[in-house]
């Protein structure tokens, strides 16, 4: 069972989340970060139930100092299976940087971990633009099918 803040029941199918940038537990290549061009990598999402209607995204790193920094939220995302590189899509929300888009690992010291948390939701949200991670969980809460998810790693170059 994962651990996270959204109530996972055992019920709920696995998704499979891969990426062509990096391999599950690999480090995010310098282009998907803050010190390269600071774009999302492409994510393929399998396994995705009939009922779906939509899925969300959720791009935390849980090794921030005091609390997980959030770095992407996306929702009532198509269920094509597919996020394109540099892409905006779906509806999205305020991130940690105080900034409505993508924002790439950013680490202060050390690796650090960054997850893409993909859900699988039996409904669209009616949420508004900028909602927060809070917001987020909370509507989706009772909605969510299927969760997958893929963790990269990153560290800023000594210079």
């Amino acid at each position: 069972m994962i651990h996270h803040p959204v109530q996972i029941s055992e019920e709920i199918k696995t998704l499979n989340v891969i990426s062509d940038a990096f391999e599950d537990g690999g480090h995010i290549p310098l282009k998907y970060t803050s010190d390269g061009e600071n774009i999302n990598p492409p994510l393929s999402i399998k396994n995705i139930p009939l009922e779906a209607k939509s899925l969300a995204l959720i791009v935390e790193d849980p090794d921030a100092p005091i609390r997980p920094w959030i770095h992407w939220l996306v929702w009532n995302i198509p269920v094509s299976g597919k996020i394109d590189e540099d892409s905006i899509p779906g509806t999205e929300g305020w991130n940690s940087f105080s900034k409505i888009h993508y924002g790439g690992p950013c680490p202060p010291s050390r690796t650090h971990r960054y997850t893409f948390k993909v859900y699988a939701l039996d409904e669209l949200l009616n949420l508004h633009v900028a909602s927060n991670k809070v917001e987020m969980e909370k509507a989706m809460s009772k909605h969510i099918i299927a969760f997958g998810e893929l963790t990269g790693l990153y560290k800023k170059a000594e210079y």
